[in-house]
């Protein structure tokens, strides 16, 4: 796989599906796996993915087997609300929780972090080129004053060879603090957010701020319009809680008032005698 440019993040992923199949089946007779595979109680993605393991392990060896088609069950991804994840990333220590809070507000996928180097981070402009990942696009990523704050004092004292962790590194830490916290704070239901998930929450967010889809696009690197149109059906948190600002209407004021909400992420919520009101989530 190495030798195919396969990336390391898929041939890991394939080395633990195979060592499960390994210790649960006879990988070297195929009629035997496959009937595991397709009985195994998980979701058909995942199901799907033991089947690709598979086979890349029997065109190595030169078996023969028919691969099964499993059809993907379609699901909206979970979006924690922005209280929920500034509740799982101040309980890590600085160092990651600058990375994830990286993550959580550009959008990156855990790989593209892991991918970023000096050379990409104009710390004067406070912004990170990401290189394209997935067959995406790439594009520039601008942090806030406080991140860039955060991940100026994380390059000082970064003392590794690469300047991000691997993804699977990111996962298990995020993995095992997130279920501390849910534990600790007697709150399960923080468990079923997954790193990946502050990927959806960005999208989604800024989908809520700008209405603008297009733009979702780009920021996220998709190639395709249908990827980003998931988020369109994301917006609407009934646990969110929002700030609102008014605009009284036809004073010297009002549209400088108007242009300092929009520029400060609010949006038009409705129109009442004379008033515009405005909100955005906390």
């Amino acid at each position: 796989m190495k030798a195919k440019g396969n990336a390391e993040g898929t041939i890991i992923c394939t080395v633990r599906r195979l060592k499960f199949l390994d210790r649960n089946t006879c990988l070297e007779i195929p009629q035997i796996c496959k009937d595991y595979i397709i009985n195994y109680e998980a979701s058909n993605a995942y199901k799907e993915g033991l089947a690709m393991a598979y086979n890349r392990y029997v065109t190595h060896t030169g078996l023969n087997w028919d691969i099964p088609y499993f059809q993907k069950e379609e699901r909206l991804p979970n979006v924690p609300s922005n209280e929920e994840a500034n509740i799982i990333i101040s309980s890590f220590h600085r160092k990651w929780a600058t990375i994830f809070t990286i993550l959580k507000e550009t959008g990156l996928r855990p790989i593209e972090l892991h991918r970023s180097t000096l050379k990409n981070i104009d710390l004067e402009k406070g912004t990170i080129n990401a290189k394209a990942c997935k067959r995406g696009n790439p594009r520039i990523l601008k942090l806030t004053d406080s991140t860039l704050a955060l991940l100026k004092t994380y390059i000082t004292k970064n003392t590794s060879k690469t300047l991000f962790p691997a993804p699977h590194d990111q996962c298990r830490a995020w993995t095992r603090g997130r279920n501390s916290t849910a534990k600790k704070l007697n709150r399960p239901e923080l468990i079923k957010y997954r790193l990946y998930d502050l990927r959806h929450y960005f999208a989604t967010m800024l989908y809520a701020k700008t209405k603008d889809i297009l733009l979702v696009k780009q920021q996220m690197g998709h190639k395709r319009i249908e990827h980003t149109l998931i988020y369109t059906h994301l917006i609407n948190f009934s646990n969110d809680e929002y700030i609102s600002r008014t605009v009284q209407l036809g004073t010297p004021t009002t549209l400088k008032e108007i242009c300092d909400l929009t520029e400060a992420g609010f949006t038009k919520f409705t129109e009442i005698e004379g008033y515009q009101i405005f909100k955005k989530p906390k």
